[in-house]
């Protein structure tokens, strides 16, 4: 009955916005043919967003397609992490049921985190990989629910939304590329100022081609006419008061609204600020209904009908009427589910919370965490921890709120919300001082990262320190570096004052962190801060920090300086980490181990380590250790000259990457594939790597490297000024607080390419000197080989240059030097060794045919096409230049024809106009020697699998196929997976159109395109 005293102000005509629909409707169009639609609606607040989406919505509706609405909850630095996310996956949960539970078939305790009805969640990851498998298994779920109809999603007040949740979103807008999807939020935009976190937000999605930006003006006067005619219900309202209306509302539709709403009950007489417009709605309401909606106000932006009830006490039925009233006077709604209430429009809550007195909000508050705490089922379970920490922290009661707030951390890390369980654990630390001894010793222990030591005392300074380490790890996996780096001094100072060495477990682990933070922060090496951890636990028994420790100061070292002491401080931190169970760091230290092996010229023990690592990481989700596994592993391979194994680890690795949503990985594991694919001489596809590195690129590393292949590729096309510019960008994202040789020596070899094609020569020699001066550790035999090869290339060009001779024999004798002491220990440094040992003696203008035909012979083997091109350039310059008869110019001729085609192919400028100079100056028609048969390095017929198109790695196969062996087996034996085996199968059968293994076996032996191989299971 109190309803029908409150006219309402709410037009049924929707006025205006025509072209806002018209963009919503044509992306609901493009998503129902496949095509997902992100769309992001600003304005400021009032301007009509929400009648907006209401109206789309309901037209999507008709249309057949599934619609869901989540609101982002506003609850001070307490925020609920993923509620709009949970809201709509519950509601699509309602509409769809068993469909949705057949779709999260298999990872439901995974997604159970965003949707408690799927059941209890499973333990979960320790760190951001597991956040980020999150977000792939729900934009997974997504794409599978959109299969068979379209499915339109919103978010409303984005303003309000915790990072975890933008930070879904925006893994959901950029990840989903096929689905009958649209996703469209709303912020509101007079809210966001210079600090605000949504600018950052927002500025991203500007990049994002896939996003369209819809921003809501203000109406016209002739739609403030129209609106003001929809509430009123006339043809044609009075002119003053539409002229009143606009003037005062300047064309905000809810202030039009509000103001009409006013005129028509006579209540002309309000105050021009906007607090006083927004509360005239509310104080008109009967003093018992007033008083309902205050204590509604500070619920937050929903409240339940129960928590309602429970704090407003008395009768029920007197409840009732107070909220019919409100909702009939249009300040409450009910909820979506029905389940609570809602302002109808956030502007009037915020009014009427910032109406109560001081004392009035925190005995609201007290209520509200009395109430949660005496039936905790009065709310979501996911959101009672949050809750009941905002209620206790703002009713000001330091016991209650202390143990709340980290309870409250607890659940965010639960669901993967660093960024709110750091804001939480900040708000603890806050608390932590006023609270009392007795409090702060009945706490809970506090969670950490794998390796920190366990607590298991009162005592309040270590438990103060170890709330710290919580903080710190916390920060780490939230991408907080500077708070990390914080929480680490200020435990470190803690330490320090009571002497660390008192405490060496918990010293060695802050420093540890803080070694990591130094060189992640450009702030140094972090060498001193881990040598401090190192002398720490020096002599200690065993413990997860004494392996963490051994475990970094070898990964440091394996990038640093590798030497045989990193090998065997690797092989001592596998070993502690396999004695105190410490999973993640073993396998960390494995991979290091690998790597170190390699270099110390144990190839195939190195391999065989990092395999086994790969191949655990990726069968038992150990996610922590899968940021290293397949990358480094492919870049051991391509060290070794494996290249195509290399490309199968790789792309076993983004499989991986994309099936646990590391996001972070992917750039590295993408900079590794285009360096396989530049070596093959798929330069295309390397463009495309490089393109997809860049994109993927959280950090600044993949970065530099995605640059400087693109500086190697454009210096061998030709382009010289776009390989100074990529090895400039190079330089700026690898900066100079870290140097590391696997990107200094390279980027010297660049650089020294880029000066010798501008005829540079004095600057070559004096990076020359510099990289010779700095060394070549142990294992780097892989970047300093093309390193020198370039210094002596560049004094055979010069050759002729009387600027240029004054300097050539001590270069040469640097050249000669250096390569001395330099491995040859695998196919590539051998092959790059022969030709530096020919291109020396061209640099000194003796003619070595010889000598080249054996660096040919090398690289032959290599899969190296430019190099190969390259070398076979060089032994026909050295048959003509010896002067060889009618045979030798001959075989020049069938050279150079040969590297011409691979530098046309490939679009290697330099190379070929190099070639045609000579077949020019020789009076070789290139046209007349078409490219003979490849031969074998020793003259012989060349491989028939090579007439059938087989690649190396499907000629290995192939081997083991006629050996009897099966998917599994081959897969162990080349350190794949079973699917990647699989796969070379059936390429292999396809290309040898035979129809069956026994087939392809058979073939095989009798064309002799297999080597022996023993039987499966002899011997």
């Amino acid at each position: 009955m109190l309803g029908d005293v409150y006219a309402s102000s709410i037009s049924p005509v929707f006025v205006g916005r025509g072209a806002e629909q018209s963009q919503l409707t044509d992306a609901l169009a493009r998503a129902a043919a496949g095509e997902p639609q992100v769309l992001v609606v600003g304005g400021e607040a009032g301007v009509g967003k929400t009648r907006l989406l209401e109206e789309f919505l309901a037209a999507a509706r008709s249309s057949g397609a599934v619609t869901c609405v989540g609101g982002c909850i506003e609850i001070g630095a307490d925020g609920l992490p993923f509620a709009p996310v949970s809201t709509v996956l519950r509601s699509l949960h309602r509409q769809l049921g068993d469909e949705l539970r057949a779709a999260a078939a298999g990872q439901e305790g995974e997604l159970a985190r965003l949707l408690p009805e799927l059941g209890e969640p499973t333990h979960g990851f320790r760190d951001e990989d597991g956040r980020a498998r999150l977000f792939e298994l729900t934009a997974r779920l997504l794409e599978s629910l959109s299969r068979e109809r379209t499915l339109v999603l919103a978010v409303e007040d984005l303003h309000w939304a915790d990072r975890s949740t933008r930070e879904l979103l925006a893994y959901l807008f950029r990840s989903l590329h096929h689905a009958r999807l649209v996703l469209v939020a709303s912020y509101r935009s007079d809210d966001i100022h210079r600090r605000h976190p949504l600018r950052p937000f927002l500025a991203e999605l500007d990049r994002l081609r896939t996003v369209q930006r819809i921003e809501l003006p203000r109406l016209s006067r002739d739609e403030v006419r129209a609106q003001i005619a929809g509430i009123q219900g006339v043809p044609e309202p009075a002119h003053e008061l539409v002229e009143q209306v606009y003037q005062r509302s300047e064309g905000n539709p809810f202030f039009v609204e509000e103001l009409t709403a006013s005129g028509a009950s006579a209540c002309c007489d309000i105050s021009d600020s906007l607090r006083d417009l927004l509360l005239v709605r509310v104080e008109t309401l009967p003093e018992s209904v007033q008083h309902v909606v205050r204590i509604a106000a500070e619920g937050g932006t929903t409240v339940e009908f129960g928590l309602l009830a429970a704090v407003v006490g008395g009768a029920e039925g007197e409840l009732l009427a107070a909220l019919r009233a409100a909702v009939g006077a249009h300040v409450l709604a009910p909820t979506e589910d029905g389940d609570g209430y809602r302002f109808r429009h956030a502007l009037v809550r915020e009014a009427v919370s910032d109406d109560l007195l001081p004392g009035e909000r925190s005995a609201l508050n007290r209520r509200y965490a009395e109430a949660v705490e005496a039936d905790p089922a009065l709310i979501r379970a996911e959101h009672c921890a949050a809750r009941l920490a905002s209620y206790w922290y703002h009713a000001h009661d330091v016991a209650k709120a202390l143990p709340a707030v980290l309870d409250a951390a607890v659940e965010a890390r639960r669901r993967y919300a660093y960024a709110e369980q750091l804001r939480l654990l900040d708000r603890a630390l806050e608390l932590w001082e006023a609270a009392a001894p007795a409090t702060r010793r009945a706490l809970r222990p506090f969670d950490q990262a794998e390796g920190y030591p366990a607590c298991g005392c009162d005592d309040d300074a270590l438990r103060y320190l170890d709330l710290l380490a919580e903080t710190v790890s916390t920060a780490l996996l939230a991408g907080e570096r500077k708070r990390a780096l914080t929480a680490i001094k200020q435990g470190l100072r803690l330490l320090e004052d009571g002497g660390d060495g008192d405490d060496p477990l918990r010293a060695a682990w802050f420093w540890t962190q803080k070694s990591k933070l130094t060189e992640l922060t450009s702030q140094g090496d972090g060498w001193a801060e881990l040598a401090r951890a190192q002398e720490l636990v020096r002599g200690l028994p065993p413990s997860p920090v004494h392996a963490e420790v051994l475990a970094f100061v070898a990964g440091w070292s394996a990038m640093h300086a590798p030497s045989p002491e990193a090998l065997t401080t690797a092989q001592r931190a596998v070993g502690l980490a396999r004695v105190v169970g410490a999973e993640g760091i073993e396998l960390h230290a494995r991979t290091t181990l690998g790597h170190l092996l390699i270099a110390a010229g144990d190839a195939r023990e190195g391999v065989a380590e990092m395999c086994s690592a790969a191949r655990r990481v990726a069968e038992q989700g150990v996610v922590s250790a899968m940021s290293r596994a397949h990358v480094n592993l492919g870049s051991a391979l391509h060290g070794l000259g494996r290249y195509t194994e290399a490309l199968d680890v790789l792309v076993e690795g983004l499989e991986l990457a994309r099936r646990y949503g590391q996001q972070r990985v992917k750039a590295w594991l993408y900079g590794n594939r285009g360096d396989a694919l530049f070596a093959l001489g798929r330069w295309e596809e390397t463009e495309q790597a490089v393109a997809d590195a860049r994109q993927h690129a959280l950090d600044s590393r993949p970065l530099g490297t995605a640059a400087m292949l693109s500086g190697q590729l454009a210096v061998l096309r030709g382009h010289t000024g776009l390989a100074a510019r990529e090895l400039a960008e190079a330089h700026r994202h690898y900066g100079t607080h870290d140097p590391q040789p696997q990107y200094t020596i390279p980027l010297t070899a660049l650089e020294m390419d880029i000066e010798a094609a501008r005829g540079r020569v004095d600057e070559v020699r004096g990076l020359l000197a510099r990289a010779v001066g700095e060394g070549f550790p142990m294992g780097t035999e892989r970047y300093a080989w093309p390193l020198l090869f370039a210094a002596a290339s560049a004094e055979s060009e010069s050759r002729g240059l009387p600027a240029a001779e004054a300097g050539r024999s001590r270069t040469l004798a640097t050249v000669r030097s250096a390569s001395r002491s330099l491995p040859r220990l695998s196919c590539v440094p051998a092959a790059y060794g022969l030709m530096v040992d020919a291109e020396l003696l061209r640099a000194e203008g003796r003619a070595c045919p010889r000598r080249w035909a054996e660096a040919v012979a090398a690289v032959e083997g290599l899969g190296m096409p430019h190099l190969l091109a390259l070398a076979r350039f060089r032994r026909a310059e050295s048959l003509l230049d010896a002067g060889a008869g009618q045979a030798g110019r001959q075989q020049a001729g069938d050279l150079l024809a040969q590297a011409h085609a691979v530098a046309v192919t490939l679009g290697a400028a330099p190379l070929g106009e190099a070639v045609e100079r000579l077949a020019a100056r020789a009076r070789i028609a290139l046209a007349a020697h078409r490219p003979a048969p490849e031969e074998k390095a020793d003259g012989g017929p060349a491989d028939p699998g090579e007439s059938f198109g087989l690649t190396r790695r499907e000629r290995d196969v192939l081997t083991l196929v006629a050996g009897g062996r099966s998917n599994r087996q081959i897969a162990e034996e080349l350190f794949i997976s079973p699917k990647t085996a699989s796969v070379h199968v059936s390429n292999i059968l396809a290309k040898l159109t035979v129809g069956s293994r026994g087939e392809a076996a058979a073939l095989a032996h009798r064309l002799g395109m297999v080597a022996a191989v023993q039987p499966a299971g002899a011997g």
